[in-house]
């Protein structure tokens, strides 16, 4: 057989059988006089031995292992680690179909932000918030909650978001507080109102630390969005409650 004979044969393609030739999963045959390779029954025990592996999942190093092994003893070990992985990767779609399940159900109902999707845990946060004036802080806020609710570990952003859903209350008038200051400096009075009703608002258990200044990090992006006042504002919020968790008077 050549070698498009072979692929056709095994059900698969020319390309992925020089592929395992050049792998070394499948040993190169004699060739003909006119150089084209000839294949024999042999050849097509093995391809076919390849292509039900790859289709169990099997990795092609890991298929080189199994064909090292004329016994299967390594077989058997590989095909156990591959039952524990698909095991994990059911456990993972379980849960993903869980909480898709959650994200769907608001999107039904109309409440699914337009920052979404989101966590569910997120979406409760924001559905606690509810319908807020017009606020471009408000807006930037959500931004800056769906990033962390992005790049957070899952335990993490649990602990987060449920700290933040106490903040609900209050909230429309911390961010019209901040508004205010989108064309004031950082020495104008109004600063530090705004920064105690932030840091008044703001739980304790969250444990608030910001990254020195010019650590070219989420704050520094973050702040660097921010009106000087604003940023002022934030910054004095968050010693606020540092101090406030420390006990210092």
């Amino acid at each position: 057989m050549r070698i498009g004979e072979i692929a056709a044969l095994v059900g698969v393609t020319p390309r992925a059988v020089r592929h395992y030739h050049h792998l070394g999963l499948l040993p190169e045959p004699p060739r003909r006089a006119n150089s084209y390779r000839e294949y024999g029954f042999r050849d097509a025990v093995l391809l076919a031995r390849i292509r039900r592996l790859t289709e169990l999942g099997l990795g092609l190093d890991e298929v080189r292992d199994a064909l090292a092994d004329d016994e299967g003893r390594e077989l058997v070990e590989i095909l156990e680690e591959l039952d524990e992985d698909l095991g994990r990767q059911e456990v993972a779609i379980r849960d993903r179909r869980v909480r898709l399940a959650t994200l769907l159900a608001e999107a039904r109902a109309g409440r699914l932000t337009a920052d979404g999707p989101v966590s569910p845990e997120l979406t409760r946060v924001l559905a606690d918030l509810g319908d807020l004036p017009d606020s471009p802080m408000a807006v930037k806020d959500r931004e800056v909650l769906a990033l962390i609710d992005t790049v957070i570990p899952e335990a993490e952003r649990a602990r987060l978001m449920g700290a933040l859903r106490g903040m609900a209350e209050g909230a429309g008038e911390v961010y019209g507080l901040l508004d205010a200051l989108a064309d004031a400096q950082p020495d104008d009075p109004r600063v530090t109102r705004a920064a105690a009703a932030l840091a008044a608002l703001l739980p304790d258990e969250l444990g608030v630390q910001l990254p020195a200044e010019g650590a070219d990090g989420l704050a520094d992006v973050f702040f660097a969005d921010l009106a000087p006042a604003q940023s002022a504002a934030v910054r004095q919020a968050v010693r606020l409650v540092a101090e406030r968790r420390e006990g210092t008077p």
